[in-house]
């Protein structure tokens, strides 16, 4: 397959190289060369079988409303922007377009989201979550945490759900679970020791979405099916 990644930050690269080892096309597209999605164009967009962005908020909207726009797959792994969620799959289903987005495309992740599940079931708790990422990232909390904070309250609408947001050094992402009660403390972690686990999500992710139809999906939809 052929993959245009936009983004040439840690994450992106990262995209990028794993793309290659697993015997794909690539190509990348920093900021700075696509401003204002100005070179996601018919022309450059011919052949390729997914976009995947890792870029930020303003510029992934952009850059969804032309790939979408063309007919084409686009994987989203950049948070911040799911205001606009809504009408970028109108936009997907208008257009025959295919998006493919989520707050974290590691399996390890993916895991969690569903342990936490299961742990916001118990009666006679409190729960919060910790979550500490290197100084660069920008939003707070971060996404995979206020997914987190989603799913709990999801099954207890009316818990208080603290979210700590830490910046430290270069760290790679880690979010922690706690939930508390007069009897015991149970906490759910993970801890990522590299961002090879995103970045390798995030290229099944889009082998998976290369071979979709138009629609839109969250990656907790369909992890279980690459």
């Amino acid at each position: 397959m052929l993959f245009l990644v936009l983004g040439k930050g840690k994450t992106g690269s990262l995209v990028a190289e794993i793309a290659r080892e697993r015997g794909h096309g690539v190509r990348v597209l920093d900021m700075a060369e696509n401003r204002s999605a100005s070179a996601l164009t018919g022309p450059t967009l011919a052949g390729v079988d997914a976009v995947i962005d890792f870029t930020n908020a303003d510029a992934a909207v952009e850059n969804m409303r032309a790939v979408l726009a063309l007919g084409c797959r686009i994987v989203v792994g950049t948070t911040g922007w799911y205001g606009q969620l809504a009408a970028m799959k109108e936009l997907a289903h208008r257009r025959g377009g295919a998006l493919l987005y989520g707050t974290n495309f590691s399996i390890g992740v993916q895991k969690l989201f569903r342990l936490t599940a299961e742990l916001a079931q118990l009666d006679g708790y409190s729960f919060s979550i910790e979550e500490t990422h290197h100084t660069s990232k920008l939003d707070a909390p971060s996404g995979t945490a206020l997914t987190l904070k989603e799913i709990i309250q999801s099954i207890r609408p009316k818990a208080d759900v603290s979210v700590a947001s830490h910046r430290v050094g270069d760290a790679k992402g880690e979010h922690v679970v706690t939930a508390k009660s007069d009897i015991d403390v149970l906490e759910l972690r993970h801890d990522a020791a590299t961002r090879r686990g995103f970045a390798l999500g995030a290229v099944r992710a889009a082998e998976w979405v290369a071979k979709q139809g138009a629609g839109a999906w969250d990656f907790r939809e369909i992890f279980n099916q690459l």
